[in-house]
């Protein structure tokens, strides 16, 4: 990199607006001290360690935290929605989860994959102080986005021949389409949700969507109530209450961008930039699509796989409650992962490659830590999980035998969403989806399909030839993150700022 780079890069303060106020919260490691305490080579290495562990872990909870409490609200409020079809009965339980679990879970991890562009190129830009850009990434993202929800919806219309096509049986298709239908209107709330989410967190903005997400999930469950059970709605009103919750939380997260003074920098108003460079940027989110979509619709595959067994209704039931709560789990590690995303975009956008390796190792021993006490405690309260689901004993009995399993996969999320969120926030999207694509598709797959159909061990399984994937997945990513050379890293965030910034300046050849 040329001077005038390094000077973009390195400087470690922006100026203040004339009230005094700073367009943006900046932490202690954005001036340095962070990297600073873990260059000190003069002091003792257990000092410098535990000063270094203390900045960053005050970094890594302002940030988790919020993120955690956002992701397990918007989870619980799908959860909720499942709860209600669930004491409607057992078929609507089915119907309700293959429709969530399945066609939407298709067209969450799509949206949610290109969003993840957002989350690179505003993390990095955020580092390198390129404000500007923020809000340009931010309208471009929301215009794809918005695109691909109209051809997604065509996937929504013709939900029951797509799923009687998969070999769902008729019932559950027919009741899954019609609570599909009511989620239409959550396809576009995504459009612009995740680029919202993705733009406020890369400032390490995460409080006000919390408590934006909190009082929303107050009504939604109000609405749910009585959708369901007042006006008598049934699946198609549980559903539309929870694509109007998602509009609220949308709605409430843009009123807070354009009026607040933490966006002023970095959120202009709408721009013609916007509409530029569209094609450019679909690739880019593209791949990030390819890496998170592979991984989100491959434990969509248990629920799929399962309505193909012969007792598909107690299949699908018993691996849905526990789907579900590996999801509620989960949204914990999906904390650490926005967290880390933000922590090692902004740390390489600002050229310190110490600070984004010291805390990538910090939230993996967070992360897996409270994984393992989750785990405990699944299997403490294996035998009385169900019953918040719904209140038949041989679903019961099901869920007891899959919490094992259970236990396993919660104990290997405390580990792999970390890394995709150390992905994301390098731009190693390309890199990962190979990666997903062998472990996920050629190994997990095939290996759940021959346990569960050939061996016959039905559910389990299916689940236990899956988290073999997931395994090997780890275990490569870990390898390769732990051998990543930070430095080059920050050099490659450099050119791609300059690249995405429309700078015209050399741009150093790899």
């Amino acid at each position: 990199m040329d001077s005038s780079q390094n000077e973009g890069v390195y400087q470690p303060l922006i100026q203040p607006h004339g009230d005094g106020t700073l367009p943006s919260p900046l932490s202690e490691s954005r001036n340095g001290e962070l990297e600073r305490v873990l260059s000190d080579f003069e002091a003792p290495l257990f000092l410098c360690l535990r000063k270094a562990t203390i900045i960053e872990s005050k970094l890594l909870f302002k940030l988790a935290a919020p993120a955690v409490i956002v992701y397990m609200i918007n989870n619980f409020m799908s959860m909720s929605t499942q709860i209600f079809s669930g004491h409607l009965g057992n078929l609507e339980l089915a119907a309700a989860s293959l429709g969530n679990t399945g066609i939407q879970g298709f067209a969450y991890g799509l949206m949610l994959g290109m969003g993840s562009a957002v989350e690179t190129l505003c993390g990095q830009a955020y580092g390198g102080r390129k404000y500007e850009m923020l809000g340009v990434y931010l309208q471009r993202s929301t215009v794809l986005l918005t695109l691909t929800g109209v051809f997604l919806t065509l996937i929504y219309v013709f939900s029951k021949p797509i799923l009687l096509f998969l070999g769902q049986s008729p019932e559950i298709a027919s009741a899954a389409s019609l609570f599909v239908y009511g989620l239409i209107p959550q396809l576009f709330a995504y459009a612009m949700n995740f680029p919202i989410q993705k733009f406020l967190q890369s400032q390490s903005i995460v409080a006000p969507s919390a408590y934006i997400s909190a009082s929303t999930l107050f009504v939604h469950l109000l609405l749910s109530w009585l959708a369901v059970y007042k006006l008598g709605m049934g699946l198609l009103g549980a559903s539309l209450v929870l694509s109007l919750s998602w509009w609220i939380i949308v709605v409430a997260q843009f009123v807070y961008i354009v009026t607040s003074d933490r966006c002023r920098e970095t959120w202009r108003g709408f721009s013609e930039q916007a509409f530029s460079g569209l094609w450019s940027f679909f690739k880019l989110s593209a791949s990030s699509a390819v890496m998170l979509c592979l991984q989100t619709w491959y434990f969509q595959m248990v629920v799929l796989l399962a309505g193909l067994l012969e007792n598909p209704e107690l299949a699908l039931d018993s691996l849905t409650i526990c789907m579900t709560i590996s999801s509620w789990v989960l949204m914990i590690s999906v904390g650490f992962n926005a967290a880390i995303s933000v922590r090692v975009s902004n740390e390489i956008g600002a050229g310190n490659p110490k600070s984004a390796a010291f805390s990538v190792i910090i939230v993996n021993i967070y992360s897996l830590t409270i994984s393992v006490i989750l785990a405990i405690v699944i299997l403490v309260c294996r035998d009385v999980l169900s019953y918040a689901f719904t209140e038949g004993e041989t679903v019961s009995a099901a869920v007891s035998e899959l919490c094992p399993l259970l236990a396993i996969t919660i104990i290997l999320n405390g580990i792999q969403p970390i890394f995709s969120g150390v992905a994301v926030g390098c731009g190693w999207q390309k890199f990962v989806a190979k990666v997903n694509v062998g472990c996920y598709y050629i190994i997990g797959i095939p290996l759940g399909t021959l346990f569960g159909f050939y061996f016959k061990f039905d559910a389990k399984g299916i689940w236990a030839g899956m988290i073999c994937g997931t395994f090997v997945q780890t275990v490569i990513l870990a390898c390769v993150i732990f051998k990543t050379d930070w430095t080059k890293e920050v050099e490659e965030a450099s050119k791609r700022l300059d690249i995405w910034s429309n700078k015209k300046r050399e741009v150093v050849p790899e």
